[in-house]
């Protein structure tokens, strides 16, 4: 669950934002103490760690870490911008970020050090705001690739070889169709690309369904999209219009979901939150499922069951696509400890803090000696991550997009959310993403 699209932040924390709120006396901080806060617990112990490196070259500071789940994370967020509580420095999301720096409640982080080259190309770019200043230092990065059930495809005779080569297009869904086709399995037995195959008695599902995907359709359907030579807006970051209504994105939702429509795919009515795309696959309901690096672990750890994974598919463009994510460490303005907070994010983007982490297998830091330290923890536990990293390694092959960095970032997941549901569960047609998109940038207009 950890990027799944987060929640707007409410009126009533604007409204106090543009008033001016209290500053934070509920967090925990003091002279002494830098209050830190983040969601997944899976990296916990590595943070643990980074913050007795932190305090040992620091004398007098400590570091006070709280983790929450994620619903409770961006709602308790939000309360305490309200409220004047709020930690001093964050996890922070790229989907909230062009909110958070429109409301004013980042610090800028311009006098850290912070240079590009030392971290995966793209990452610090990501967090510069409009007006130019640094609101993030660079955390992680994740990637997306096809999760299969390794016995299901060893039983359909699809190789690891032919699963890393799999090409799609619009038209007829290329070798990749053909592959979620036949590993397709109707109760009686019957695979997607036989005689007498009934889509409306699947036992078992080519592909695992992710959802209608919002906006951003990280592991859904971006990497079609991308590799179909489809952008999200018209520049890079902070774009002012969206481009829903072109007619290769419309082409490729068309034949995703319609994936579902022919019985390769699970139907939108078998997603939820606690039946989500790596359920699905553990469940043995499913084959494949796209999905992200923050999840290599909890795939890897189904008992019973051998996980492999293969590069997403090449598009029309020739080129593999993947969205490269990456998170950051941010400092609140109103921190309790504001020169403590800075001395923290500056060390928690260091590369001893990024090794520390990288040394405990659980996602991939932003440096590329964190990088590195991640995958070499990653074989010693026996799992093969190269459908992540080759994106990054191999650029001629693989192409990276980022998330859509623009203001309004909760209007447009309002107005797509539904939008890509009707699609996909309600049998809309594609075209009605002309209204949508109308409507989205008329409100980046204002």
């Amino acid at each position: 669950m950890r990027f799944r699209t987060v929640t707007a932040l409410t009126g009533a924390l604007a409204l106090s934002l543009v008033s001016g709120c209290a500053q934070g006396d509920g967090s925990g901080s003091s002279r002494n103490t830098v209050s830190y806060w983040l969601w997944d617990a899976n990296q916990l112990p590595a943070y643990e760690a980074c913050a007795k490196g932190f305090e040992k070259r620091n004398p007098g500071l400590d570091v006070k870490i709280s983790q929450m789940g994620w619903d409770d994370y961006w709602t308790k967020l939000t309360a305490s911008f309200i409220a004047g509580t709020e930690p001093d420095v964050f996890t922070d999301h790229i989907q909230k970020f062009g909110q958070f720096a429109d409301l004013k409640v980042l610090e800028p982080l311009d006098d850290l050090g912070i240079e590009d080259a030392a971290y995966q190309p793209g990452l610090a770019a990501s967090w510069l705001g409009e007006d130019g200043h640094r609101y993030g230092a660079p955390k992680d990065w994740d990637t997306v690739a096809l999760f299969y059930n390794a016995k299901m495809a060893k039983d359909a005779g699809l190789s690891a070889e032919e699963l890393n080569g799999l090409a799609w297009n619009p038209e007829d869904g290329g070798t990749f169709e053909k592959a979620v086709a036949h590993l397709t399995v109707d109760a009686k037995g019957r695979r997607g690309d036989e005689p007498g195959f009934d889509k409306d008695d699947v036992k078992v599902y080519g592909l695992a369904t992710g959802g209608g995907g919002d906006g951003d359709g990280q592991t859904t359907w971006s990497h079609f999209a991308a590799s179909a030579g489809w952008t999200y807006t018209d520049k890079k970051r902070w774009g002012t219009e969206y481009r829903y209504d072109d007619d290769t994105f419309q082409s490729v939702i068309k034949w995703y979901f319609g994936l579902a429509d022919k019985g390769f795919m699970a139907p939108f009515t078998d997603y939820s939150p606690s039946n989500q795309a790596n359920a699905q696959v553990a469940a043995g309901k499913a084959a494949t499922a796209f999905d992200g690096a923050w999840m290599i672990s909890t795939y890897a750890g189904f008992k019973g069951l051998d996980v492999a994974t293969a590069v997403n598919p090449a598009g029309p463009t020739g080129k593999r696509a993947t969205m490269m994510n990456g998170l950051a460490d941010s400092v609140t303005k109103n921190a309790d400890n504001k020169p403590g907070a800075l001395k923290w994010v500056k060390y928690l983007a260091s590369e001893e803090c990024q090794r520390t982490v990288g040394g405990y297998g659980i996602v991939f830091p932003a440096t590329p000696d964190g990088t590195e330290a991640a995958v070499a923890a990653y074989e010693k536990k026996g799992v093969d991550v190269s459908a992540f990293t080759r994106p990054v390694d191999d650029k001629k092959a693989f192409a990276t997009f980022t998330y859509p960095i623009t203001d309004y970032a909760a209007d447009v997941l309002a107005l797509m959310h539904p939008a890509m549901q009707d699609i996909y569960g309600g049998g809309k047609p594609v075209g009605g993403l002309d209204e949508t998109n109308e409507q989205i940038n008329l409100i980046l207009d204002q």
